[in-house]
């Protein structure tokens, strides 16, 4: 990784889509700063397109579509998109990895739920997990024996399942945050993230484990200061890291991508 201060100008002169991460990547400490949402603005200002892609619930990502200024939200680490109807600012529009199955999912979910907590009694539900549609979610318990027990009952009940600095998370489908991302760009904007020029228009910020597929896959990619933390579980490192931690590290990112765009459009 290289500070993202010594990126040169130009270094981001391709992007048109930032993909960010949300807990911890564009809040601190649980809090959305004032210059954080601004920063999502600015970008929209000029010309870039603005995806949260997140593990946040539905319910929260219901709320983040409507009212943010983002261009939609990638939530459940893959499992839905929500973006504003275009004929319609007062309602979304919602698409599921599963599709019209989506029902049929959450009833298998709560099964694989119900028996983690036979297994690992002092399993323990996290508290957004009524507002989920496409995942289950547990809390992260401070004993890492305890957590790996937990992971490991949901992956011997067929879940997929990743751990993040909030939650310890299960899902059905084989996909992950990059496999929707793939989907959202190609269906929505037609854009091909397998070409290099799709996979160079867009930049990707994180700080946990379940970015690890973007940070793999995509070229411009940006770990805000306090993905240090999990660096010895993330096979592939952000090419670039801030200086600040949450929003303020994102802040930065949005303001190399902004000059680099002011500066290509001189």
């Amino acid at each position: 990784m290289q500070a993202l201060s010594t990126a040169t100008s130009d270094e981001f002169s391709n992007v048109h889509f930032v993909l960010t991460d949300m807990d911890e990547t564009l809040t601190y400490n649980g809090r959305l700063a004032a210059q954080t949402y601004r920063a999502l603005e600015r970008l929209q200002e000029n010309g870039v397109r603005v995806i949260p892609v997140t593990a946040a619930p539905a319910g929260w990502c219901d709320q983040m579509a409507r009212m943010w200024p983002v261009d939609g939200v990638i939530g459940e680490n893959g499992g839905l998109f929500f973006r504003r109807d275009e004929n319609d600012a007062h309602a979304l529009v919602r698409e599921f990895w599963h599709g019209n199955a989506v029902k049929g999912v959450a009833t298998q979910l709560q099964a694989i739920a119900a028996r983690v907590q036979r297994e690992v009694p002092e399993a323990k539900f996290a508290d957004d997990q009524q507002f989920r549609t496409t995942s289950v979610a547990f809390s992260i318990p401070q004993e890492a024996a305890e957590r790996d027990r937990i992971a490991d009952a949901l992956r011997c009940a067929g879940a997929d399942v990743t751990v993040n600095n909030l939650w310890i998370l299960g899902w059905l489908g084989g996909y992950d945050k990059l496999s929707m991302s793939r989907r959202i760009l190609a269906g929505h904007y037609g854009i091909d993230i397998d070409a290099e020029a799709g996979r160079n228009s867009v930049l990707y910020t994180g700080d946990s484990t379940n970015d690890a597929p973007m940070f793999a896959f995509f070229r411009h990619t940006v770990g805000v200061s306090t993905v240090v933390d999990c660096l010895d579980r993330i096979p592939v490192h952000p090419r670039w890291i801030t200086q600040g931690p949450g929003g303020a590290g994102f802040v930065e990112a949005a303001d190399a991508v902004i000059a680099a765009r002011l500066k290509q459009n001189r």
